[in-house]
């Protein structure tokens, strides 16, 4: 995707925060305040309206705010997102997680457990050529986007060939995480993932809405191939 300008950066990077931490459509009268911006709201109604007709934003019929599209996350991804690091706490946890177990398939299990603690997201892991486990499925369907029956319909269809999907993804090595969102998604155009393997023999995802944190999933899938693989 090609650079867009500053300021439509600037409007699309808050877009995604604010959709990020809440789910709701964000409004120009709240990015004003929340970012203590220098140009009225019907300067980011503006800012919207450009944004709209690139596809990176949209309207829901029943706001007036406005949510990031598929490619509004893709670019925010690519050219806006910044890396995060693991809180103290979360190190801890990863770190006790890892020397809980005395089995290593155990033990990377038990990295997953901590990483839907940590994400509030679905994990989804491959070890070997045919075994799979996933953990914190209450998470991922307790997010607002599957409130929607049909959507919690299409993600159960997902999960009943979880192993299949599985099967697929773990025949590439992912040396670095790796974000797939929505269309490019493995697990479902309704959703976002980051995958990572580590050593040869595990896959690890974390498996959330569209919207969700990628900068902190990539921290932490970083963090697990690093335990796994010392």
């Amino acid at each position: 995707m090609q650079p867009m300008e500053k300021h439509l950066e600037n409007t699309l990077a808050q877009v995604v925060e604010q959709a990020i931490q809440t789910g709701e459509p964000v409004g120009s009268q709240y990015l004003v305040e929340r970012y203590k911006l220098d140009v009225s709201p019907s300067t980011i109604r503006n800012y919207f309206a450009e944004l709209e007709n690139q596809g990176f934003i949209a309207q829901p019929h029943t706001s007036s705010g406005r949510l990031p599209t598929e490619k509004g996350y893709g670019y925010f991804v690519q050219n806006l997102m910044k890396p995060k690091s693991l809180t103290k706490r979360e190190n801890s946890e990863l770190d006790q997680a890892a020397q809980d177990q005395d089995h290593e398939h155990k033990r990377a299990k038990s990295l997953a457990k901590a990483a839907v603690e940590i994400c509030g997201q679905a994990v989804v892991l491959g070890i070997g050529d045919a075994d799979s486990y996933y953990t914190g499925l209450t998470q991922l369907f307790g997010q607002p986007e599957f409130k929607d029956w049909n959507r919690i319909l299409s993600m159960s269809d997902v999960l009943d060939r979880m192993d299949s999907v599985l099967a697929k993804v773990r025949k590439t090595q992912f040396q670095q995480p790796m974000v797939m969102i929505g269309t490019e998604c493995p697990f479902g155009p309704l959703c976002g993932s980051v995958v990572v393997s580590a050593r040869e023999e595990y896959l690890l995802g974390i498996l959330g809405p569209i919207r969700m944190d990628y900068a902190q999933a990539i921290a932490v899938t970083e963090r697990i191939k690093n335990l796994l693989e010392t």
